[in-house]
């Protein structure tokens, strides 16, 4: 079985689990201490060591954190996690806070006004986090206060170890360039700059710079290492050696030198001369190392994040392969959901669903993992963004209700994420205004696909494309519009995004989501996602202009379109995808799959 649908969490715990933190910021002399859900990578997803918050809380979300006080306990998350933070967790001891529309410092302001130290581990948290907080903090009395010991470590008895998982080797053939080239490529920059050499703390960028995966993480085949780029392209990768088998070692050559973790804070401190480091990525407690040494801390981005988001060729025919694979596996899913849910006594639930489709994808040739766990969510599950289900939380799919699925896969050569909603005949018995709801959500996804703007604009100027339609109904959906995706690397990639505060231009070669929603708690969810890649077009009147191709093949379901609410231009690109989801799909397919296959893409 690929994913456990056992609760990773026990929420009845977490009152317990506060009283003894609480006891631990008294013996330390803290009025509050802040639990992030983070690693010292700053990922999206983390080992099960670093699960503090998950652990503490009941909340699985993938990004959120606690405030814990002497009488409070303020647990901060984003609007994907309003619906579920309400299943997951006590409110009676953990009160939910709309975060970024309610910042930390001023929730401490209102719930710590005599002022007091508030502990955090510097290793989790950034140096542009902690310095917006001190700002902010200003005059209050309220002081945070780095520890050299994580408090949720010392009290969570259980705790796992640190993951240990092999590194292996990523084709060159997949990656178009070898891992001497690129790391010459980005040492230029640096050089260019007058920079030394570069601190890398983001597993997925040590990854794509060296060609190599690794397996410290769960659906992310990334290894939990540090890295130290010089100017001259040498690089010392800090990583634990029980990780790099001998053939490993052996392809990194004399130019990457392996070291022991523990070896990192020293060598930092000798480090010369101007070392760049991420503010936004990089864990605090390395920023202070640089500045406790002889070099001199120099705020910029990851070296590594541009040249990795801007797809080689050879990387975009790998993941189109791979997406072609993954849209067989889909026909093949959606067939048998289709006739699974027409019969009138079917007993599927969200676990037999995320079954059978993780089943199918693992047949397919290249499959590694899936690339997140699978979302299910059927009726009003659907309407929790980043819903997962449990033997807990686990419900039958009823007649006349949506169910929302997103998935993806690792393979080898690529990474897929895709969201279709369906239909639990019949159609008579669906809610009204879900069909409507479904349409306005297809043509944002059309829009944006179709859209064509001029080179240099960001992900926030596109964000807008994809709601207008949503907007005219007078609705929303609270999470972005589109993620960066990688090619055999994390499902969600930075810095591309579309979304209200994406702010870095999108260029040829990025790859990201297409994923418009709209979710009405108790009742549905609806969101189609297709992936897309970034290419230039045809330049009008001497401006570079820039388009997207999509990359995800799978129907969408028909019979949930209102067709009089789309224009000519929306049809024609329907019954267009659709007939390349067919034309690509068909000839891998047995004979009853095509079938359905054609019926479910013939034109609207």
């Amino acid at each position: 079985m690929l994913q456990d649908f056992t609760a990773r969490t026990d929420p009845t715990q977490g009152p317990r689990r506060l009283a003894r933190l609480r006891a631990e910021m008294a013996r330390e002399g803290l009025r509050g201490y802040i639990v992030p859900r983070a690693d010292a990578h700053q990922g999206e997803w983390v080992a099960p060591r670093d699960e503090r918050l998950a652990w503490l809380t009941g909340f699985t979300g993938s990004a959120g954190f606690l405030v814990a006080l002497e009488e409070a306990a303020g647990l901060f998350v984003d609007g994907r996690y309003r619906v579920q933070v309400k299943y997951e967790v006590d409110t009676t001891v953990f009160t939910p806070v709309p975060w970024p529309e309610t910042r930390p410092a001023d929730w401490l302001r209102e719930h710590l006004p005599e002022g007091g130290r508030v502990g955090f581990d510097p290793w989790l948290h950034t140096p542009d986090w902690i310095a917006r907080l001190e700002n902010r903090l200003e005059g209050s009395g309220i002081v945070p206060v780095p520890l050299a010991e994580n408090l949720v470590d010392r009290i969570w008895q259980d705790q796992p170890p640190p993951p240990c998982g092999p590194v292996r080797i990523w084709p060159e053939r997949l990656a178009g360039r070898s891992h001497a080239e690129k790391r010459r490529l980005v040492a230029a920059d640096l050089a260019a700059r007058g920079e030394a050499a570069a601190v890398l703390t983001l597993p997925d960028s040590i990854a794509w710079l060296l060609n190599i995966r690794g397996s410290d993480i769960p659906r992310t085949p990334v290894p939990h290492a540090f890295a130290i780029l010089h100017a001259d392209a040498t690089l010392d990768l800090f990583i634990h050696p029980a990780k790099v088998p001998p053939e490993v070692a052996a392809y990194l050559g004399e130019e990457v030198r392996c070291r022991p973790p523990e070896e990192l804070i020293g060598a930092l401190a000798r480090l010369e001369g101007l070392v760049r480091i991420d503010p936004e990525s990089a864990p605090l407690r390395l920023w202070h190392a640089l500045e406790s040494g002889r070099a001199e801390p120099q705020r910029g981005p990851d070296p590594c994040l541009l040249p990795k988001a801007r797809k080689h060729p050879a990387e975009i025919r790998a993941t189109t392969t791979a997406h072609e694979r993954d849209g067989v596996a889909m026909a093949l899913f959606l067939h048998w959901l289709d006739d699974r849910l027409a019969r009138p006594a079917h007993d599927l639930d969200e676990i037999a669903i995320v079954r059978r489709l993780e089943e199918i994808r693992a047949r397919q040739p290249l499959f590694e993992d899936i690339s997140f766990e699978t979302i299910c969510g059927a009726g009003e599950h659907g309407a929790i963004v980043h819903y997962r289900v449990t033997e807990r939380t686990n419900r039958p799919v009823r007649p006349g209700e949506l169910v929302l699925i997103d998935s993806g896969a690792q393979y080898l050569d690529g990474t897929t994420d895709i969201t279709r909603t369906v239909l639990a005949p019949p159609l008579e018995a669906l809610a009204e205004g879900a069909r409507e709801a479904f349409t306005r959500v297809l043509k944002g996804m059309i829009a944006l696909t179709l859209a064509r703007w001029p080179a240099g604009c960001a992900g926030a100027d596109l964000d807008p494309i994809a709601r207008a339609p949503l907007w005219r109904m007078g609705c929303d959906y609270d999470h972005g519009t589109g993620h960066g995706v990688g090619v055999h690397l994390a499902v969600h990639e930075g810095p591309q995004r579309i979304s209200r505060t994406g702010t870095v231009p999108l260029e040829p070669g990025m790859i990201l989501s297409n994923e418009p929603g709209h979710y009405r708690e108790g009742a549905w969810g609806i969101r189609i996602e297709n992936l897309v890649v970034v290419r230039e077009a045809a330049a009008e009147e001497g401006r570079d202009m820039l388009g997207f191709d999509t990359l995800t093949l799978a129907p969408i379901d028909r019979r949930l379109i209102l067709p009089d609410l789309l224009d000519r231009e929306e049809r024609a690109w329907l019954d267009g995808y659709h007939a390349r989801v067919f034309e690509t799909l068909a000839p891998h397919l047995p004979e009853e799959s095509r079938a359905w296959l054609a019926e479910a893409t013939r034109p609207l």
